[in-house]
């Protein structure tokens, strides 16, 4: 008894002395860092090994083993974005898992330490790896995905190829010589490629007439942006508005005349004029997981400007930019598996359960976005409902337990 009677009267000093608390604070920070960064490190690695395995089947002359490390290597940034929700969620339940196996989760109660101050140590390390996917997702996939996609560019492996780049049609008018303009049908236009400097890679534009029948087809291998000009500017009243140009190299026109004869012509250069500036159309030409926040919040504004909108650049514009409140609410789920019903089962089983619902929470990420791209529901509204539900299950598991 009188053991028992000095261990309380221990617990209740130690919980009381400030300095002892910074030392506890200190201890369980650091074992849920340790634990989060194995996690992650393992989960990343993991994949890593996977796709090598996955990319030994499309070995060949052209598509060499130094070139599918050089893939994987540009491809690992994403890998390691994509794997911190659930490497956060399976750090926290080992890291206090470890603790409550050596019963030292049980002293801390004790000692008059509650559950939301232990949850709030444990939060900690994790925005650190909040801030690790923040900067993975706007200064290093932009750049990797592009050197990725290169590599695959090259690799022609499989006949299937995906839509890319950017499409428009663009509606033609004719002038006369009394200065009337007539409509002259329309173009269709595709550029594959574009970067911020103002070069643009392959080119191809279509011209229908009034009827849609098709009249000319050119054909250019790149271009480089040559300047812009004011659109019907007067002396009075300045226009604000510009027609940006481009110069295209090695393009060849196809020209269709009546009677369904064509003839076919090179020419060493032409001119291609965009209503948009060079940083408008790096813009369109990406792909929306390929953009930084940054970018995904320009992406946005120039729709908003042209009276349209692109959901899936929507979509992962939101999905990024509330990753961190992903991150959080499955670290608290995480806590929630340890101080909650699991807490008398085994570290093993709270790791099982911890990776299913890892993977549900990705699913149902995954199956919101879907949802909001077939249906047009809000992006904003269909990703974080997930994460409000997640954080609300966590919250509620913990309640549970004061």
């Amino acid at each position: 008894m009188r053991s028992l009677f000095s261990k309380s009267a221990a617990t209740e000093q130690l919980a009381k002395m400030p300095s002892n608390l910074k030392v506890l604070s200190r201890y369980v920070k650091l074992n849920a860092l340790l634990a989060i960064i194995g996690a992650v490190v393992g989960l990343w690695a993991l994949q890593l090994v996977f796709s090598y395995l996955s990319e030994l089947d499309s070995l060949d002359d052209r598509y060499t083993m130094g070139e599918a490390i050089k893939y994987i290597f540009y491809r690992s940034p994403y890998f390691l974005e994509q794997f911190i929700p659930t490497g956060a969620l399976l750090g926290a339940v080992v890291g206090l898992g470890l603790l409550a196996n050596k019963s030292e989760l049980v002293v801390m109660r004790a000692a008059g330490v509650s559950v939301y101050r232990i949850v709030s140590w444990v939060l900690q390390p994790a925005l650190i790896f909040v801030l690790l996917a923040l900067a993975i997702n706007q200064f290093v996939l932009p750049a990797s995905n592009q050197l990725a996609k290169e590599i695959n560019d090259q690799d022609s492996r499989s006949l299937v190829t995906s839509v890319r780049g950017y499409w428009t049609v663009q509606p033609r008018f004719e002038t006369s010589k009394d200065g009337d303009t007539k409509p002259d049908g329309s173009d269709i236009l595709y550029i594959d490629y574009a970067d911020v400097k103002g070069n643009i890679g392959e080119v191809k534009r279509w011209h229908l007439d009034n009827s849609g029948n098709l009249q000319t087809a050119v054909h250019a291998e790149n271009g480089q942006y040559i300047g812009r000009e004011p659109i019907d500017s007067t002396d009075s009243e300045p226009s604000e508005q510009y027609r940006y140009e481009w110069q295209l190299n090695n393009m060849t026109k196809l020209t269709i005349n009546q009677g369904f004869e064509s003839s076919q012509a090179v020419a060493p250069s032409d001119t291609l004029s965009l209503p948009f500036a060079p940083e408008s159309v790096y813009l369109l030409t990406r792909e929306a997981e390929d953009l930084s926040l940054t970018q995904l919040y320009e992406h946005r504004q120039f729709m908003r400007q042209q009276g349209t909108r692109s959901l899936s650049h929507e979509l992962a514009f939101w999905q990024k930019l509330l990753s961190p409140l992903s991150i959080l609410s499955l670290v608290i789920v995480a806590c929630s598996f340890v101080f909650g019903s699991l807490r008398t089962h085994s570290l093993g089983l709270r790791i099982v359960v911890a990776l299913l619902f890892g993977l549900l929470f990705s699913y149902v990420q995954d199956l919101v976005g879907f949802v909001s791209l077939a249906t047009g529901f809000s992006p904003l509204l269909m990703v974080i409902l997930p994460i409000i539900a997640s954080a609300i299950l966590g919250g509620y598991l913990l309640k549970r337990q004061m």
